[in-house]
């Protein structure tokens, strides 16, 4: 629960950080005795007090159909002045859409403020006599502001035509139009520095603005949304909303009927030749504007605004007043008009026939939905056409009407009845798709709806109890009850209390496959203590009625529940009884707040871990846990996540679970009247209202670092945030009131653990659970895992759900399982096992990353690297990010280090945090890698490196790569490109290779050498030196690291590394060499970083000392921008087979960290391309016949570029569009050759190389030289008997002849054995005699 004063900021701002301003409104009675206001003369401007003299006259003249108030302060305390114009003023008006004019905006631009005194005075004259005007103040609650920055108008001066004088920015020099949350840039203004722009949130976000103007001056023109772009190109960039048409239409509608607008020529000075095609244009593309309203309006709320630049000159003389009016009246109440255009009605509940609040209302082929107001009303406003139109909410059936016909002129009416989703007590045999049949019944042991024979047992200890009474408490109930209660300890607080937890379940300290594991957790805030009783009562309640009450036996029977009562008993000692909204006690004992203290998805959490939070995430990560309640006080009302967004302002922030989260909000609340009821607080909170006693948590205010967040983005476990009373440490006498309005919602919220779906994730081969299974559901972004026995819970609403399974080593397996509402659907998933072929041949085509919420095919991903690499698809990428980040300061070496842990510990389940070395003064060389099996080796998936800081005193790819590291894990899970990126890359990040250098270095020096060495004077990027003989013994500390670690052996496809000291790419070589042999590939590869970086594609780098110094494209071989020996690039061309390319990312060398911003915003883009352009080129697996892999295998490609297989046969390698030839070789193989065509927007190839084992023998086919053989040998034996014969013969004619021959038989038999052996010897010999290998070959081969 937040405290009085951020409870208070949160109900009068919507930011995180605001000002508290005023709502003062002006309450003036019409009276007989009220002077009429004198007819405008159009003669002077009004300053501050003549502006509120005035609309305080006209209020109190025409009271009936006017009021006047003021949305906040200036930041000199000015009222920002508001006239609603409505036939029903101060009150709420369904069926009339809201409309409103914002007027001087910019002070100096003053002609917007007095044209909009003008059009009240002329809608509020015109009424009842101007049968136009009176329509439209009848049909359209109106609302004008004249000047939303009432301090700069002050300043400026009649007659400055280009607002030299001054006054355009607010009083604190913001300029209010840059200052409000973008899309595409983190704006990063103080809010207290701009009281206007916050205000302003206020008022946006608590209305439903349908249409709105934004008035300025300074040309002639209508510009609409979006006024920026993702690389905030400066002008030119046509940045399409998704109502582009609507838009154009509505500037169309007020350019069309102004005099000069219409022409699209407005010939102001100084800009003769501007032209505007129909007297409009898109924002972005005139020029870029981050930070502008009118693309707040159309983001975050309903409302579609356009700005309107009124006149060339920005504060012309007050002679020109009537002129300017007379060309701008007829503009300013048509475009008043189009609010009625499109479609409108009405969303009601079919069953109470009430308003329905908050429902979606979407147009097929229109990415951007509206809601309803809280009376269910909505109006839609959308050009002439026919459209399929949906209304969807949580708890009923959506509906979709087709065929609806927009025309031109008053919107169509169309409403919606929705019914509410009907809760059935049994639920019959469901059979869903894919002939798989699931059945969820709801056990029968206890009959629905039969009282117990016996009521359950009442607590009776309704007291506070102190640390030493809750913990004899807990002791007494863990020794009583034994069977069911199990206390243990999940750590300490920061002094040395034991936070307690109390394990309820028929098993207690086992986990039981297929049981779900539950928790509650109370006393966060130390002073919030209703919690911390309520559940010391539920532990005695579910104690005492175990085995007698129905409800409490199958509660515990089937599920384990685990109760921690106080996670803060630190803070409760220092609380007091009867604190009813104080702040003693809230935070521990070292005062930090443990619900801003969890690591958070949108926001860096740069305060200490505390003790207490630690062992609740290091709890939470050891059981599986499915569902969990936080326990709060101060309020009324169950709060959902997610807590905080990207804005960091009270806007509804949507999970991906949003309509399970608000079921189960429901589960709570509904059981609770008074909460249900949406009205808690009202002495404390007047106008506080959650309808059904829930809130999105951001849409309430925003809350970074709290708990219920984590829970979700990092575990299985869904949790929400329960507030139980208005009284944070009330009474003990009103403790049993508490216990008998949140008894039943307790239970109730228990219960919910067991609806969605659940099953087991089975090996099919011995029926064993697969651990870490990934369970994923098509069309909700948030994946879950299974448990050590394979079992897993899946929290859903009914509906029919195509659940996909995946796992490690096995094929996915996709199911369409029904879910009805009551007992969860029972789905198990069978495995199997991959073969040696699948795994290693099919394995991107049959395997499901693990961490892929959509389940992609092969097919599908190809289709992302296309439409990625398509002209448009990485500014779409950025666009669709759900966050980005700003680097806004340089991290020393320790900071670093602690940055790159938390991203690992935050993030465990797609990162790996590796320590490659130690530098010589004994820093850590740390490497990140980013995968969704970062501690799998995958030889398939191709490998890219980010490597900065080999120089210290060029800093900047340090903290881009530190930039792009959170980027990544931040959008993981939340943007399907990057997640599927990530899901088939290794990524390896080492943000600074020189850490000694680096701690000498100077912030501002541009030019100086101080850090560029290591700490022995050596400069790294010229030691990567070495070869077969010689090794890595020579070389230093850190570069030996690299070298082992990161760049020989390692498989990479692609590496980049980050320098300073210009903007351009270089590309290997560095070394003065003749030619590259696949220099075609290396440019290549360089020039899509450059074409990718907003300036250095243009060859200009226009640094100083080298302002005329032209790179071609912004690429350049590196001899020829600076030569050198030893560099990594060439290091890891020559013997890690990699292509690599270094890129300067600024002129100097260690810029202000000022522009961290915008080089961050300028290189994004480009280090994305990388990880796309990675899996492309050609890839595959060389095997031989049998289908064995043949490692070490060598690919030769006719421009030069060696490629090694893997020892698993496998091979990537990244080529510049173009047709290749390939040859293979490997020994005892015959040589392949294969030809391929690469493409700039395709994934790689896939090649298949099938090797023949090599029959040749001296260069000729086996078989000839076997025959070849065995006809000499046999013409030896031939010729040996022949001899034989023949001495035979002339023994015989000898008398004496035998004995001789008797004699040297022995001698000769073995001269004639020796012989034939001596033959055979030699063709052996022979036959496997080969060539020795060169030194450089030799080290190919040692390094594989």
């Amino acid at each position: 629960m937040v405290t009085k004063e951020a409870r208070r900021a949160h109900l009068l701002l919507v930011l995180a950080v605001v000002l508290v301003t005023s709502v003062t409104a002006v309450t003036i009675k019409k009276g007989g005795l009220a002077e009429p206001v004198k007819p405008e003369k159009y003669d002077h401007y009004y300053n501050y007090e003549e502006l509120t003299s005035l609309l305080k006259a006209l209020v109190a003249e025409y009271s009936h159909i006017a009021r006047l108030f003021s949305i906040g302060l200036s930041f000199e305390k000015r009222e920002l002045w508001t006239v609603q114009v409505s036939s029903r003023p101060g009150s709420s008006s369904p069926g009339l859409p809201q409309f409103k004019y914002v007027g001087n905006m910019h002070g100096d631009e003053t002609l917007s403020r007095q044209l909009l005194i003008y059009l009240i005075e002329e809608l509020l004259r015109g009424y009842d006599n101007d049968p136009r005007i009176t329509r439209l103040i009848n049909t359209t609650d109106i609302y004008i502001m004249p000047s939303l920055n009432p301090d700069g108008y002050e300043k400026s001066r009649e007659g400055d035509c280009r607002g030299d004088a001054g006054g355009r920015t607010n009083a604190r020099g913001k300029d209010l139009n840059r200052s409000f949350p973008d899309q595409f840039a983190n704006i990063q203004v103080p809010m207290e520095d701009v009281p206007e722009v916050t205000a302003m949130i206020q008022w946006i976000m608590t209305n439903r603005f349908v249409l709105s103007g934004n008035l300025h001056g300074g040309t002639v023109v209508a510009s609409y949304p979006f006024d920026d772009t993702p690389s905030h190109q400066t002008t030119g960039a046509y940045s399409r909303s998704s109502d582009d048409a609507v838009f154009q239409y509505l500037a169309k509608s007020y350019a069309a009927v102004h005099p000069i607008m219409k022409t699209g020529n407005p010939k102001c000075p100084g800009d003769v030749g501007e032209t505007f095609k129909d007297g409009i244009t898109n924002g972005a593309e005139w020029y870029d504007v981050p930070g502008g309203m009118q693309d707040f309006n159309y983001i975050h709320a309903n409302c579609f605004e356009v700005t309107i630049e009124l006149s060339c000159c920005k504060y012309p003389v007050a002679s020109k007043l009537q002129e300017e009016w007379e060309n701008n009246r007829e503009s300013l109440l048509t475009f008043m008009e189009k609010v009625h255009i499109g479609v409108k009605g009405f969303v009601t509940n079919s069953v109470s026939e009430i308003g329905l609040p908050n429902v979606t209302i979407s147009v097929t082929g229109i990415d951007h939905d509206i809601l309803t107001s809280d009376y269910g009303e909505y109006h839609r406003l959308l050009v002439p056409g026919t459209y399929n139109i949906s209304a969807s909410a949580v708890g009923f059936i959506p509906v979709t009407i087709n065929g609806i016909e927009v025309i031109e002129g008053p919107a169509t009416v169309l409403n919606f009845t929705l019914e509410p989703i009907v809760t059935s007590g049994t639920v019959a045999q469901t059979e869903a798709f894919d002939d798989t049949v699931i059945t969820s019944t709801v056990l029968s042991t206890i009959a629905a709806g039969k009282p117990s024979q016996k009521q359950p047992i009442q607590p009776e200890e309704f007291r506070h109890h102190h640390y030493s009474d809750m913990e004899i408490f807990l002791r007494k109930y863990t020794t009583e009850y034994p069977k069911i209660a199990r206390l243990y300890s999940v750590g300490k607080s920061v002094q040395g209390r034991e936070l307690y937890v109390m394990e309820i379940s028929d098993n207690p300290g086992i986990h039981e496959p297929g049981e779900p594991e539950f928790k509650y957790i109370g006393n966060m805030h130390g002073n919030e203590v209703v919690g911390r009783e309520l559940l010391l009562n539920l532990i005695e309640y579910l104690c005492k009625n175990f085995g007698t009450d129905p409800e409490v036996t199958e509660l515990v029977t089937k599920t384990h529940i685990h109760i921690l009562p106080s996670m803060n008993p630190d803070g409760y000692e220092v609380a007091f009884e009867g604190d009813q909204s104080g702040v003693t006690g809230r935070n521990n004992s070292n005062n930090y707040d443990l619900n801003r203290n969890f690591p958070d998805q949108f926001v860096q959490i740069v305060e200490p871990r505390q003790p207490e939070t630690i062992a609740v995430m290091n709890w939470v990560k050891s059981i599986p846990f499915v569902l969990s309640a936080n326990l709060h006080g101060g309020s009324l009302v169950v709060n959902y996540p997610y807590d905080d967004s990207v804005q960091g302002i009270a806007t509804y922030s949507r999970c991906p679970d949003d309509a399970v989260f608000q079921q189960l909000a429901l589960a709570y609340s509904e059981r609770n009247s008074q909460m249900y009821n949406g009205h808690p607080c009202n002495d404390l909170y007047p106008g506080e209202y959650f309808p059904h006693g829930i809130t999105n948590g951001a849409k309430w205010y925003s809350v970074p670092g709290g708990m219920q967040d984590w829970n979700y983005v990092n575990t299985n476990c869904f949790e929400v945030t329960i507030e139980l009373g208005c009284f944070k440490f009330p009474l003990a006498k009103d403790l049993p009131r508490y216990w008998e309005q949140n008894r039943a919602s307790l239970l109730e919220f228990i219960k919910q653990v067991h609806h969605g779906v659940k099953g087991f994730v089975l090996d099919a081969t011995d029926g064993t659970g697969i651990l870490n299974a990934t369970i994923s559901i098509a069309e909700i972004d948030h994946v879950i895992t299974s448990g050590k026995d394979g079992d897993y819970f899946r929290l859903l609403v009914p509906g029919i759900y195509k659940i996909t399974v995946s796992a490690r080593s096995y094929i996915s397996v996709t199911k369409n399982v029904t879910v009805v509402d009551g007992e969860a659907a029972q789905a198990n998933f069978t495995l199997t096992r991959q073969t040696w072929q699948q795994e290693s041949g099919n394995k991107k085509k049959n395997l499901t990353p693990v961490k892929d919420a959509k389940d992609p095919t092969a097919e599908e991903f190809h289709k992302l690297i296309k439409d990625l690499s398509s002209d448009d698809g990485l500014n779409q990428l950025i666009f669709k990010t759900a966050v980005d980040v700003s680097p806004y300061r340089y991290r020393q070496y320790k900071e670093l280090a602690e940055f790159l842990k938390a991203l690992h510990l935050n993030y465990p389940h797609i990162t790996k945090l590796s320590n490659l070395g130690q530098s010589v003064e004994i820093r850590q060389l740390l490497a990140l890698e980013i995968s969704n099996k970062p501690n799998e080796s995958e030889s398939i998936e191709p490998k890219i490196r980010y490597v900065a800081g080999i120089h210290g005193n060029a800093p900047v790819g340090t903290e881009l790569l530190l930039s792009f590291a959170e980027f990544l894990c931040l959008n993981y899970g939340k943007n399907n490109a990057i997640t599927n990126l990530i899901n088939w890359t290794k990524i390896v990040i080492v943000p600074l290779l020189n850490p000694d250098g680096r701690e000498r270095a100077q912030e501002h020096q541009c030019t100086s050498t101080v850090g560029r060495m290591n700490f022995q004077g050596k400069d790294l990027d010229t030691d990567f030196t070495g070869n077969a003989s010689q090794g890595t013994a020579d070389m230093q500390v850190e570069t030996r690291a690299i070298v082992e670690k990161l760049i020989v052996n390692q498989g990479f496809t692609l590496a980049v590394a980050l320098d300073g000291g210009s903007v351009h790419v270089t590309y290997p070589y560095d070394k003065p060499v003749q030619t590259v042999e696949n220099e075609e590939t290396l440019k290549y590869l360089a020039s899509v970083y450059a074409n990718n970086h907003p300036t250095m594609h243009l060859g200009r780098p226009g640094c100083p000392n080298g302002s005329d110094v032209n790179i071609p494209g912004g690429v350049v071989r590196g001899a020829e921008w600076y030569s050198h020996l030893g560099s990594m690039k060439d290091f890891s061309m020559t013997f890690g087979h990699c292509p690599e390319i270094t890129v300067y990312t600024s002129c100097c060398l260690f810029p202000s960290e000022k522009q961290l911003a915008s080089l961050w915003g300028e290189n994004r883009k480009a280090l994305l391309g990388m990880l796309v352009e990675v899996h492309k080129g050609i890839q595959g697996i060389v095997k031989d016949r049998s289908g064995k892999p043949v490692p070490k295998a060598t690919l030769i490609l006719d421009n030069g570029m060696k490629v090694f297989t893997s020892d698993e046969g496998f091979f990537h390698a990244f080529l510049a569009p173009g047709v290749y030839k390939i040859d293979a070789t490997a020994e005892g193989y015959q040589q392949q050759r294969k030809e391929v065509f690469v493409t700039a927007k395709e994934v790689a190839i896939l090649v298949t190389i099938i090797f023949d084992m090599d029959n040749r023998i001296f260069g000729l086919p086996r078989e000839l030289v076997v025959v070849v053989a065995g006809a000499t040998l046999s013409t030896l034996l031939l010729t040996a008997c022949i001899i034989w014969c023949v001495c035979s013969i002339k023994s015989n004619r000898h008398k004496d002849g035998f004995h001789r021959l008797q004699q040297h038989n022995e001698d000769y038999e073995e001269e004639m054995r020796m012989t034939s052996l001596g033959s055979k010897k030699s063709l052996l010999n022979h036959e496997f005699q080969d060539e020795s290998d060169s030194e450089e070959d030799t080290l190919y081969t040692n390094k594989q």
